[in-house]
């Protein structure tokens, strides 16, 4: 029998949390997943930024002795996550999100280019003794803000000026400073994580088809212009743009086609020496298919599926919306960034910037992927609690809760 179904989020002082994953498979294969992927995209982490290392007059184990030091840090927080009863999020909505629009704004001041510097024509990361990238953190903040508020607007979402405006209109102060930096794909992936939560919780699709094509003028505006127009018309024509904007799009392929079906053996990659562009981030996935070939590619594929499908298990069963919103908010994020990274290694397409979670370097995107799995974990305790206590042997879980009985 399945447990009982609320749509408020736990409330008072939960007991404390048994030692352990949670029962049941799913936080078991959704642990051992992220773990796997974790040490495998470290140990091509080392492939792929080697010499590129060297080439700076660094160590070659820089970036991933870097990127091994922030995993250790995610994996503390992930457990940490996994412990805090998910419903006390709620209480850290506003500020989560408040505070992101704070720090977006301060990077894109005049006078704070010393804090915030411009690297590759963008101030995308805070430099404080260690580098951050804000907007990472901002995407998690719009899952839980939005899960917050979508559970409290249930019965204004037939209403476009009730229901959906006021989403976008706190999405749009988070997304005006990511578009200035500029970062037109972490915008895009912040909008779309937000929509598809409002989408979860009820939302018409027809307000989002409105919306669309009020929105599709500026969205060609900003693809049409720049460099952004350049790569448009090279993911059309990769062959014919093979030595400008197309490049990136080429040497991905000429690294997928090298790897065959076994890879030319790890560490035996040649597109890292110069020719694959952001080998150890934006195109790892590229690194990674000509090393170990479609093997290593499948093998990615299938542990990110078994993340999402387990995600999606534990947003089904979750004791309340809150909860229920809050797995597939994250579950989409880790989708989003694996399906869109992937995708441009295969040139279906075009550039976007965005990392591999848990396998690229960048240690901001990596502390929020590895917070996200903690707080799936935490959802998944509370659906068991919520079991125990419908069972009536949980009786005083079922008061921390905020159940009836």
């Amino acid at each position: 029998m399945s447990p009982p179904r609320v749509d408020v989020a736990p409330t008072g002082s939960p007991p404390p949390a048994e030692s352990g994953l949670p029962s049941g498979w799913e936080p078991a294969v959704l642990v051992g997943a992220t773990l796997l992927i974790l040490c495998f995209g470290l140990v091509n982490l080392y492939s792929a930024s080697a010499f590129l290392a060297q080439r700076q007059g660094l160590p070659d184990t820089y970036y991933v002795l870097r990127q091994t030091a922030g995993a250790a840090g995610g994996l503390i927080l992930m457990v940490a996550a996994s412990r805090v009863p998910y419903g006390w999020w709620r209480a850290l909505a506003w500020p989560l999100v408040a505070g992101s629009w704070l720090v977006l704004v301060f990077m894109i001041l005049p006078w704070t280019g010393e804090l915030a510097p411009e690297i590759n024509g963008a101030r995308r990361w805070l430099d404080m003794g260690v580098t951050i990238q804000p907007s990472e953190f901002a995407k998690l903040a719009v899952i839980i803000w939005t899960a917050h508020i979508a559970v409290k607007k249930q019965d204004a979402f037939r209403s476009l000026s009730r229901g959906l405006l006021p989403f976008l209109l706190i999405w749009g102060l988070i997304l005006i400073p990511v578009l200035l930096q500029p970062d037109l794909s972490t915008a895009f992936v912040i909008g779309m994580l937000g929509a598809l939560v409002v989408f979860a919780a009820g939302a018409r699709i027809g307000h989002f088809v409105f919306l669309s094509i009020l929105l599709a003028p500026l969205a060609l505006a900003q693809l049409g212009t720049g460099f952004r127009q350049d790569r448009m018309l090279a993911f059309q024509d990769v062959a014919g743009h093979a030595a400008a904007a197309g490049y990136q799009a080429h040497q991905s392929l000429v690294a997928l086609g090298s790897g065959g079906a076994l890879g030319v053996g790890f560490g035996e990659g040649r597109q890292k020496f110069g020719f694959l562009p952001e080998p150890h981030n934006d195109f790892i996935f590229s690194m990674i298919g000509e090393e170990w070939g479609l093997l290593g590619a499948g093998f990615l594929i299938v542990a990110f599926l078994l993340i999402v499908v387990v995600g999606f298990r534990i947003a089904r069963s979750a004791p309340d919306l809150f909860g229920q919103l809050l797995a597939i908010g994250i579950t989409n994020l880790i989708a989003l960034h694996a399906v869109l990274h992937m995708g441009v290694g295969l040139g279906l397409l075009p550039p976007t910037g965005l990392p591999l979670p848990l396998v690229s370097y960048g240690r901001s995107n990596l502390l929020v992927i590895l917070i996200g799995v903690g707080i799936l974990l935490a959802v998944a305790r509370g659906s068991v609690d919520l079991a125990r206590a419908g069972s009536g042997t949980g009786s005083r879980i079922r008061s921390a809760m905020g159940v009836g009985a």
